[in-house]
């Protein structure tokens, strides 16, 4: 008779991490601070645990973890989403009191320790605008940019149509092709690999609004391009359920506590 096998462990980060407790990073803190306790002991660094191990964080962490903030960026042309790279300037150097949107409805005050960590959670090319989210928050950065995200953006995106007959910039719907509109949906593939399928329809004859789930380098330009379209201008206006809205380009504020993405 076959002993039943026992459950796979997994380090203590990763599974605080899977159950959406914290980040890994901020696990490893909480941990070498002796804030986490696994079965009533205090847990050591790098510790396995059981899928029915019982978790328990101390309320500093909860307390620490509460400060942290998510911030949302209408970010202009011309600024890279991450480090400074060919002398272009990080978006973050944007989020300063005075760029703090007045229309924030949100009560926190700017104060230069919410720059302490906050890094963008996912990309928007240097010749892109729109929403662009900033984060300390490592349950925001796993929600968006984790292995198992498939959360929603949204883009409006300007087209023209390079036909044989020359550059279609105005009416662009009526000079391309259908099948071509069905492929940008599902079909194509970049580095070697298929697409997830987009929504991917015509928001007025110049401009088509997409919906992708999945977020490689350039890839509305790149997918636009292998079916003979050019983009022009190219903005975010939502991530999940948080949308740009009202907030004006170079401008920021911060996640509001209702708002979930």
């Amino acid at each position: 008779m076959t002993e039943p096998k026992a459950a796979a462990t997994s380090r203590l980060n990763k599974r605080m991490a899977e159950l959406g407790m914290c980040s890994r990073r901020e696990a490893d803190d909480w941990i070498s601070k002796g804030w986490v306790r696994v079965n009533g002991e205090i847990a050591p660094m790098g510790l396995q645990v059981a899928p029915d191990a019982r978790i328990e964080v101390d309320p500093k962490a909860r307390g620490q973890q509460q400060q942290q903030v998510t911030i949302l960026l209408n970010k202009p042309v011309g600024y890279v989403s991450g480090q400074a790279e060919d002398g272009h300037q990080p978006a973050v150097v944007l989020v300063q009191e005075r760029t703090h949107w007045k229309g924030d409805g949100s009560r926190l005050r700017f104060s230069p320790q919410q720059l302490r960590g906050l890094a963008p959670a996912g990309r928007l090319d240097i010749d892109s605008i729109g929403l662009l989210v900033l984060t300390q928050d490592g349950r925001v950065a796993r929600q968006l940019i984790g292995e198992d995200s498939g959360m929603e953006k949204e883009y409006l995106v300007r087209v023209t149509y390079p036909s044989p007959q020359g550059e279609v910039a105005a009416d662009v719907q009526r000079a391309f092709p259908p099948a071509q509109l069905a492929r940008l949906r599902h079909g194509l593939a970049l580095d070697g690999q298929p697409l997830k399928p987009a929504q991917v329809e015509w928001q007025n004859p110049e401009q088509l609004r997409f919906v992708l789930t999945e977020g490689k380098k350039r890839q509305i330009r790149r997918m636009c391009e292998l079916v003979g379209l050019k983009v022009v201008g190219l903005k975010r206006i939502r991530i999940g359920n948080v949308v740009l809205g009202q907030l004006p380009i170079g401008q920021w504020r911060y996640l509001a506590p209702h708002e979930r993405f």
